[in-house]
């Protein structure tokens, strides 16, 4: 602010010190998070449990891909209605097929990952899992990586 020695007045070292006129909160608000951590063992063990309780329960479908020829809702939901899924989760390989995704985008409790972005709350969140061939090679790769 000014130098040290040779004012009279006091030292002070910044114009933004909680002291001064338009100066700093003294003891402002601190970002505190509360989030819990896993390791990452853990993680793949929810993950493989999760996969398994879905293949126990008979509702895990593998199919070969996920692309549609058109890809429109109407055509999607009437595929899903025929094979009785409501709600469904479906896991992709590296990305998932665009025309797939914004045909599922507008339908509820229809959700499309890709293998990166599986994780056990979606799983158990949704009734049927279905996995691509692509998907099940990477999540092997996770597992065993």
């Amino acid at each position: 602010m000014y130098k040290q020695k040779g004012t009279g007045g006091a030292r002070h070292g910044n114009r933004a010190a909680p002291q001064f006129r338009k100066g700093g909160k003294a003891h402002g608000p601190r970002a505190r998070t509360f989030e819990q951590g896993l390791n990452k063992k853990i993680r793949a063990l929810g993950l493989k449990t999760a996969l398994s309780a879905k293949q126990a329960e008979g509702k895990l479908i593998v199919v070969d891909t996920l692309s549609l020829s058109d890809a429109k809702t109407k055509v999607l939901a009437e595929r899903l209605t025929k094979l009785g899924i409501r709600s469904g989760l479906f896991i992709d390989g590296a990305t998932v097929d665009t025309g797939f995704r914004l045909a599922c985008a507008n339908l509820p409790k229809i959700d499309a990952l890709p293998a990166i972005g599986a994780n056990v709350y979606d799983i158990l969140n949704h009734e049927t899992l279905v996995l691509t061939r692509s998907a099940i090679e990477q999540l092997e790769a996770r597992f065993h990586g």
